[in-house]
């Protein structure tokens, strides 16, 4: 029939489509996976983090974010800000240096890569030639330093990577004036160490690995001092002054050398080891900044004793007679200190510290220095995330009462701003409040202001205190003991271990109007709580669900319940639990819905699903839904883990039994439960929301095992029985392709506390091709889908039409099926299957508002399959509207931990610290936009002298981007002969856009 519609009906609809929806992937929040380089800008004031897969991420004032992805799949080892400049270089592991600008573009900045550089050194040369060990930016904003592992110092100017021949300094130069009696004179190893002498950025201090230091003139080309050091060398530092330098070792000692004290010295100054006269680890940076009234600050990481600590990831700091040794939970990539003043010249203010799992600042100016709270790059995985639930259009009620609850959790913190303000942040503010929970191994809720570019966290739940733990209540690892030596002080959130696994959070559904909230967790519990503004100290007793229901032969053999805590337990502001559900056997809670209209929390598990009145706190319903075939079933996720001693004697049984049996057609029972054991634990993690299974696209057997898991729970008040009649109900959807449709008869308002709330089974329906249902949605008369609880008494939603018919839409992983109600027929269906066997995973229902008429909008499916496609697909017509690929078919994490918005955005896991975010809106987009200018040149530092082959001085302006494309133009086309070895290597690629729109991020492709 389709060839016969009309031209102009389709024509107008494709016009409505490109109105409603649009696909664009935005921006990524919480903490880089992987970082490998730190750099910092004082001009810019901005932050950049590079990663082991070759990312570069750039930070300011918050929501100000830049994201650019290197070409080559290498490691970013360095990044440098060119000194008074938009740009900045990266080096990649694969010895390629890439020159990055901030480019204005109809008013908004974009992260640009424009230039690429490798160095060539002569013919039959070896590899460490050319290798580069370190970056010097100069301050002249014209040249680069690049020392190299073999010792020799390359001298490039940019942005043009144009290498100055004449100006290279061979190791064979510095080698000549070295004293004979020097032993390491003939190798002096890799450059480690490039360094600007303030006030005269005409000389470098270069630092080889042997421990050899050398002051070298640019313009006289030759060495004015050598500072022999005898241990292998880490860094320098230069002091303000330029006259005394610090230099850190292998061996964990530093050492004080003065410039004033003749050509060649063999001793330094000062020397010290600040953990004592044992084998001590490394120092692999050292700092200090004078402060206008008194001592310095000393600032140095590693440098611990090797037997007792050496496992420890330290950076010290010293001032005065304060000595603190900042211990950290992951190994620390890289710091820089942040100073006060326009030109950053003042006391230190704070230090910045990128470790392995997140980024912490340290006031230093606040006595005990604290740390800063972020406003961005929070790592989400402070302890695992095992789910999260979206909350869209919060009331501002609810909001301040969450913020309150927050604010009294975030006291530890410094009270100073957040001190990196970088750029400015041009997004329009959000037009409403929307929340993220996330769950997390340990037991926590995190809440998380999702309404904006920066992901900032709110508040944070805990529920272990409910349960019996093997965590010690005095612990109090933010403090080292009394005297202790060396004075360590935990710093940072990363905690990847938990007390108990069975803490984690599985399922979590917030009632934004009645502020009633309810988690369920690994070992079957569900807790309900409520928002309480003040401390309450309460027993939280279990309420025990039994949902076998009587069932004979079925025995758990998975992991014990929690133990709950018997005295009363205090509760701090916040969320606090006032009823506990307690699944027996303890399986995974798999779905839960709450009813906060109606005081009713539905849970289902593996075994079955049940229905608790939190308000009378009994079991409304349970009902078990195992088949005969789902004796697996009572294996726990848990319960292979639980027993090493017990693992080892199964294994040690399997191998004697492989040597018995060495018929390759005959399979033992071992190997058959192995086998099933492996596909249980992977159908197990799949509910805990680990890794979604790929499914035979053929229907299932009855006999299929978890047939019985329960995938989806639905509260509705529809035709349930009779077209005349609505009745509240609930609807179950299981593994096995079955929904179970219940009829609950609520007592009267006046006699809710008095008469039972009961369920009796009304319908049930068996799917033909049997495929787990993962969704359930009743649409009212208009084909709308019907409001949230108490949405329509807040005049939020219309009520719904009631006089039409109700249809449900029953969501399986390979179909979409509309019935109507209450005699459950078929009306329409549409299939998944015959699009390359996808699967549904992952499926909402979400409001598409059009970005060309205010009133008009759509309600829509949208749905993500096992291929890592979204769909739109349009209610009640069950039809196709846009699908547009997202996420890597490989990715199944990222698949499986995919949350919808009601306004038809996304959040989806890219790695275990990051949340991409998605829209497919046309009219609702949350994406950064930012403009980054230099600043006012009468604040740049007038000592810091361009320098130029003419000898002239720094003219004091910055350089525009039409001065830096002609430069590189320039050098494209200068003549060959006054050209290094390098030139054949450079690429000046044309930028594409990074699937961000027009205003985030973007890439270079040659």
């Amino acid at each position: 029939m389709k060839r016969f519609r009309r031209h102009g009906h389709d024509s107008q609809r494709d016009k409505l489509k490109q109105e409603l929806y649009q696909f664009n992937k935005t921006v990524e929040h919480g903490f880089p996976h992987q970082p490998s380089a730190l750099g910092y800008s004082p001009d810019l004031d901005l932050l950049a983090i590079g990663t082991r897969s070759g990312a570069i991420k750039l930070y300011g004032a918050p929501g100000v974010e830049f994201m650019g992805l290197h070409d080559e799949n290498a490691t970013v080892t360095q990044v440098h800000f060119l000194p008074h400049q938009l740009e900045l270089v990266t080096l990649l592991d694969d010895n390629s240096l890439h020159m990055w600008t901030l480019r204005a573009h109809q008013g908004v900045s974009e992260l640009l890569e424009v230039g690429r550089f490798t160095l060539t050194g002569p013919p039959g040369a070896p590899p460490s030639v050319t290798r580069v060990t370190t970056v010097l930016a100069h301050s002249s904003g014209e040249l680069l330093l690049l020392g190299t592992e073999g010792g020799h110092v390359f001298v490039v100017e940019v942005p043009g990577f144009r290498e100055l021949e004449e100006r290279n300094i061979s190791v064979e130069d510095v080698q000549a004036r070295i004293p004979e009696e020097y032993a390491p004179r003939r190798n002096l190893e890799c450059v480690e160490a490039l360094q600007e002498k303030p006030l005269n950025p005409r000389q470098v201090l270069i630092g080889y690995g042997r421990g050899l230091m050398v002051l070298w003139d640019l313009d006289r080309q030759c060495a004015i001092q050598y500072f022999l050091g005898t241990q292998q060398l880490e860094s320098v530092w230069w002091m303000e002054d330029g006259e005394h330098i610090l230099s850190s070792h292998s061996d964990g000692s530093y050492c004080s050398w003065s410039t004033t004290d003749g050509d060649v010295q063999s001793q330094p100054e000062k020397q010290d080891t600040p953990y004592g006269s044992f084998p001590c680890k490394a120092i692999s940076k050292v700092l200090q900044f004078p402060t206008k009234q008194g001592p310095p600050f000393l600032i140095l990481s590693g440098g611990m004793p090797r037997a007792s600590y050496g496992d420890r990831h330290c950076i010290s700091v010293i001032h005065s007679k304060t000595h603190i040794a900042l211990d950290f939970t992951s190994r620390i990539i890289d710091f820089f200190v942040i100073r006060e003043g326009e030109q950053h010249t003042g006391d230190p203010s704070a230090l910045v510290v990128l470790v392995e799992e997140e980024l912490v600042v340290v006031d230093l100016q606040t006595e005990g220095w604290p740390v800063i709270q972020m406003p961005y790059l929070v790592p989400l995985h402070c302890s695992a995330i095992t789910c999260s639930h979206h909350v869209s259009s919060i009331p501002l009620k609810l909001w301040e009462r969450i913020l309150a609850a927050g604010d009294l959790q975030n006291t530890h913190y410094s009270n100073k701003p957040w001190p990196i303000n970088g750029g400015q942040n041009l997004a329009p503010e959000p037009p409403q409040r929307d929340l993220l929970l996330t769950g997390h191994e340990d037991g926590t809720v995190r809440f998380w202001d999702a309404s904006g570019v920066c992901l900032y966290p709110m508040y944070k739940l805990s529920t272990a205190g409910v349960f019996h733990t093997d965590a010690d209540p005095n612990d109090n690892l933010n403090q080292g003991a009394e005297g202790e030596w060396p004075p360590f002080r935990k710093v940072g959130c990363f905690d990847p271990y938990s007390d108990d696994p069975r803490l984690g959070i599985q399922k979590i559904h917030l009632c934004k109007y009645s502020g009633y909230l309810t988690v369920a967790g690994t070992a079957g519990q569900i807790l309900v709580l409520e928002l309480n503004d003040e401390m309450a100290e309460q027993v939280v007793s279990a309420t025990v669900v039994d949902l076998l229901q009587g069932q004979d032969g079925f025995r758990w053999k998975g992991h014990a319940r929690l133990d709950v805590q018997e005295e009363p337990v205090s509760f701090p502001p916040g969320f606090q639990p006032f009823a506990l559900v307690q699944c027996q056997p303890p399986a995974v809670v798999t779905a839960i819905a709450l009813h906060s209209e109606w005081k009713l929390v539905a849970f289902g598990t593996s075994h079955g699903f049940g229905i608790y009145d939190y308000q009378q706190k009994n079991v409304a319903l349970a009902r078990c839904t195992l088949n005969p075939s789902d004796q697996l079933a009572m294996e726990g996720p848990l319960s292979r883990v639980k027993s090493i001693k017990k693992s080892l004697r199964q294994s040690f049984r399997r191998i004697r039994r492989s040597r018995v049996s060495m018929r390759k057609h005959q399979t033992t029972n071992a190997a058959k439960l192995q086998e099933i054991n492996a596909r249980l634990e992977a159908e197990a993690l799949q509910e805990m929301e680990l890794a979604p299974v790929q499914r035979r696209i053929e229907a299932r057997s009855s006999d299929d095992s978890f047939t019985g898991l329960v995938r989806t729970l639905y509260f509705a008040d529809s035709f349930i029985t009779d077209s005349a009649h609505n009745t509240p109900s609930l609807w179950a959807g299981t593994n096995g392709g079955a929904v179970f449709a219940y009829m609950l008869r609520l007592p009267p308002v006046e006699r809710r506390m008095d008469d039972p709330v009961t369920a009796h089974q009304a319908k049930e329906i068996q799917l033909m091709h049997r495929a787990p249902v993962v969704g359930l949605v009743v649409l009212d008369g208009r084909g709308v889908p019907l409001p949230e609880p108490l949405e329509v008494a807040h005049d939020l939603a219309r009520s719904p039409d009631m006089l039409a018919s109700h249809h449900l839409l029953v969501i399986s992983e390979e179909q979409f099926k509309l019935f109507t109600l209450p005699k459950v027929s078929t009306k329409t269906k549409l299939k998944l299957t015959a699009i390359d066997g996808s699967r549904v995973r992952r499926v909402g229902v979400a409001l598409f508002g059009s970005s060309r008429v205010e009133d008009y909008g759509e309600n829509s499916l949208v749905v993500l399959t096992n291929q890592g496609e979204l769909h739109v697909i349009s209610l009640p017509a069950i039809k196709m509207q846009v699908h547009h690929p997202c996420i890597r078919r490989e990715d199944v994490s990222g698949i499986a931990s995919c949350v919808f918005t009601k306004h038809g955005q996304g959040f989806y896991l890219i790695s275990p610290s990051e949340f991409e975010r998605f829209s497919l809106s046309a009219r609702w987009l949350v994406e950064p936009r930012s403009l980054v200018e230099l600043p006012d040149k009468s604040t740049l530092d007038p000592s810091k002298a361009r320098l130029r082959d003419d000898g002239r001085g720094y003219d004091g302006r910055g350089v525009s981007d039409n001065e830096v494309l002609q430069e590189i133009q320039k050098s494209l086309e200068g003549d060959g002969g006054q050209m290094g070895h390098g030139d054949n290597n450079i690429k000046i690629p044309q930028a594409n856009i990074l699937s961000n729109g027009d205003h985030c991020f973007y890439t270079a492709h040659q």
